[in-house]
């Protein structure tokens, strides 16, 4: 009977622990208003890459956030042309994908607040980790082209910059591994 109760609340404990790593390790969505904003310590030696504007006329992808689904993701990689930019992330004021025609990363700036854009790019093969940094503003996109291996696959890390600090804040949200080549 002892042994039931110690089950019981060691259940109740973890249930407890789990309710509240929950209410307050959640990354503010995309249209969340941010509080206190947090800085975040990037990985040494990362390095950062100011994105340029798009060519006039290009294909720019949506800033409205999208949901980064593994499955709407391959089906988006199979069902569109080349251009298609992939693995959308979003967080507050910020938005970001790849094109992997072209290895075009994508940073888009949704609020006015002081802050920049930035778009984390990590791979799964070690390559030094990069992070694209749109200064041109409010709703605007900034391109940074680069050149991954064709086998392996990046991951996107979205956030807010401040470049008068050159610190980097939450709230921060990831994609999933994103095939270079497209291919899922």
């Amino acid at each position: 009977m002892r042994e039931n109760w110690r089950i019981k609340v060691s259940v109740l404990a973890g249930a407890s622990a789990l309710a509240f790593s929950a209410l307050t390790a959640v990354p503010a969505v995309a249209d969340e208003a941010v509080g206190d904003l947090q800085e975040v310590q990037m990985p040494e030696g990362v390095k950062i890459v100011e994105g340029f504007a798009p060519a006039a006329g290009a294909d720019v992808p949506s800033l409205e956030p999208t949901t980064d689904a593994a499955f709407s993701a391959a089906a988006a990689a199979k069902a569109a042309p080349a251009n298609t930019c992939l693995g959308s992330t979003a967080a507050y004021g910020v938005t970001g994908c790849f094109q992997h025609n072209g290895d075009v990363v994508w940073a888009g700036d949704t609020k006015k607040d002081g802050m920049s854009a930035a778009v984390g790019v990590y791979t799964d093969y070690g390559r030094a980790a990069e992070v694209c940094i749109n200064k041109l503003g409010v709703n605007t996109w900034a391109t940074c082209d680069k050149d991954y291996r064709e086998t392996g696959n990046v991951r996107l890390r979205v956030l807010r910059y401040d470049g008068d600090t050159g610190k980097f804040y939450q709230p921060e949200s990831w994609s999933g591994w994103i095939p270079v080549d497209g291919k899922y």
